[in-house]
């Protein structure tokens, strides 16, 4: 069960890590500093969680 959890977290932070990738190669023109500010956020908060229980499962 964790094992699934864990898969399904990993999933969604390398959705957010793509997200972020095509908003900052977008024209400066269109760029919007709060989605990437956000996005930026949630995928660093995601991939600090699949860390964490990285290192617990060690």
């Amino acid at each position: 069960m964790a094992s699934d959890l864990t898969t399904i977290a990993a999933i969604v932070s390398i959705v957010i890590w793509i997200a972020v990738s095509r908003e900052l190669v977008k024209s400066s023109k269109g760029k919007n500093g709060r989605k990437i500010i956000a996005l930026m956020s949630a995928g660093t908060l995601s991939t600090l969680i699949l860390t964490v229980s990285h290192f617990q499962n060690i």
